[in-house]
């Protein structure tokens, strides 16, 4: 093992991080055999002039990975169970839910057998997030994080600077102070919704007034409310936020529906009124998925490709690319509108 050619000191991965890397890469390629003993933590520390403590931890991470295993009084030796060559990733999201799903299923097909893909939610809290990065550190070589949160998101930060950042990619939303430092696959809401109504402005034209309903009990990055009222401030359009339906006149208006409820809520309303969603009002829902293709004979929706994100960050990672990629979004036009 030339341990010395692979350890960068200027690296922000710590050298205990990289020897066992080393190690790792040692056996993929063979140099290691896995039925030959490893060299004990005194003999490498003495070798490679690293301290007893750096190596010592090395083994340690290699240990929880489950890449060696220790047998009493002969010593450490490649666990007959760890596969070579697999790529293992934890994914962080903030909540489960159809378009999350739809991420983690397409960043799984990708990456197929080549990849160990764990799945944990931090519930949108930065304390959650830093008990689920303190528990996994160096368990894997990505960190994928939706870093959506709504408290302790000091903590959160606090916690993710201690990954090196060619460790890390965020799904999603970019998470300021990393732009352009490490691998992301991103939506830019407030440009996004913006530039989709722009879109659809040939449809909207027959509408009086335009709502977004932003519930107050679901947490959607406020970035939405702003690309909507820039739009509407744009081409002059009367506009509102509300955040519920309740008291809100249907008739000759187009509605932004984030949350599938308050699309329920006023599909239920419409039908009650005798209104045709198209024709005396107009439906937008925000993502999409199937049950938005049949629904009503179709509600148009703008949305992010959910699929394309989960595509787009398994080939990242595969490649080892820190690039920073703006993830499609568009308007799909159907007879809500």
């Amino acid at each position: 093992m030339e341990l010395l050619d692979r350890i960068d000191t200027t690296s922000a991965m710590p050298v205990y991080m990289q020897v066992a890397n080393a190690i790792v890469s040692d056996i993929e390629s063979g140099t290691l055999r896995r039925d030959r003993q490893l060299p004990s933590i005194n003999e490498l520390s003495e070798s490679y002039y690293l301290s007893r403590d750096t190596v010592e931890k090395a083994y340690q991470l290699l240990r929880k990975r489950g890449v060696i295993v220790s047998i009493k009084c002969k010593g450490c030796f490649v666990s007959d169970n760890f596969t070579p060559g697999k790529l293992r990733v934890l994914l962080l999201f903030n909540k489960l839910s159809t378009y999350k799903k739809n991420i983690y299923y397409s960043i799984l097909d990708t990456l197929g057998e080549d990849a160990e893909i764990d799945l944990q939610i931090h519930h949108l809290d930065g304390r959650i997030c830093e008990n689920l990065l303190q528990e996994n550190t160096g368990k894997y070589q990505y960190y994928a994080i939706m870093p959506h949160f709504d408290k302790h998101i000091d903590i959160a930060r606090q916690a993710i600077k201690k990954i090196p950042e060619e460790q890390l990619l965020f799904l999603d939303k970019n998470f300021e102070g990393y732009e352009n430092k490490c691998a992301a696959v991103f939506q830019d809401f407030e440009r996004d919704i913006r530039n989709a109504l722009h879109l659809g402005k040939d449809l909207l034209s027959k509408y009086k007034k335009m709502v977004l309903v932003y519930p107050q009990d679901v947490p959607y990055p406020m970035e939405i409310v702003k690309g909507f009222r820039h739009f509407c401030r744009e081409v002059s359009f009367e506009h509102d936020v509300v955040n519920s339906m309740s008291g809100v006149k249907l008739a000759g208006t187009v509605f932004v529906t984030l949350s599938e409820s308050d699309l329920v809520e006023t599909i239920e309303r419409s039908r009650a009124e005798g209104l045709v969603a198209g024709k005396d009002f107009g439906i937008i829902s925000y993502n999409d998925t199937p049950l938005m293709e049949v629904l009503e004979n179709g509600i148009t929706v703008i949305s992010t490709d959910h699929e394309k994100m989960g595509q787009t960050a398994a080939y990242m990672m595969k490649n080892k690319l820190k690039d920073s990629i703006k993830n499609p979004f568009s308007l799909i036009r159907r007879k809500s509108l």
